[in-house]
């Protein structure tokens, strides 16, 4: 799937819950499925900086696609990153470097989150595509 087709999953998703009560539990039902980081890159290097809760990412390049694993030590952050996992896993860097994030609006995830964890989305988004740039650089 491309990362249009998982975002518009995503939005699919979230417009049967009629309000965000059942939104925020899906979430964290969707952290529960979150591929775990390994618990060896459970390390300062691996932290996103900028989220209130500690949430940690890897990501490895497999054939030519990079898949990431990540943890959080809350539940919305888990679930958030979750998300995120989702669109971006299994994809080529240069799609994930110029994916569009649009599909968080849409799902009005932004407004519903505080300030704090508002920023801490931004700094998960920003990290995954520092990753995806990191590896396109390998590959030219």
């Amino acid at each position: 799937m491309t990362i249009e087709e998982v975002q518009n999953d995503i939005i699919d998703e979230f417009s049967m819950f009629d309000d965000w009560e059942e939104r925020y539990q899906y979430m964290i039902d969707l952290g529960k499925t979150l591929p775990l980081i390994d618990e060896k890159h459970k390390t300062d290097d691996h932290i996103i900086k900028g989220c209130q809760s500690k949430v940690w990412v890897h990501a490895e390049m497999l054939n030519d696609k990079i898949e990431f694993t990540a943890d959080s030590d809350a539940i919305i952050t888990k679930g958030i990153i979750a998300i995120l996992i989702r669109v971006f896993s299994n994809q080529h860097p240069k799609d994930i470097i110029e994916a569009n994030t649009d599909f968080i609006d849409k799902i009005g995830l932004k407004e519903h989150l505080s300030p704090t964890r508002a920023n801490g989305l931004v700094s998960m988004i920003k990290q995954l595509k520092m990753y995806a740039i990191a590896y396109q650089t390998q590959l030219n």
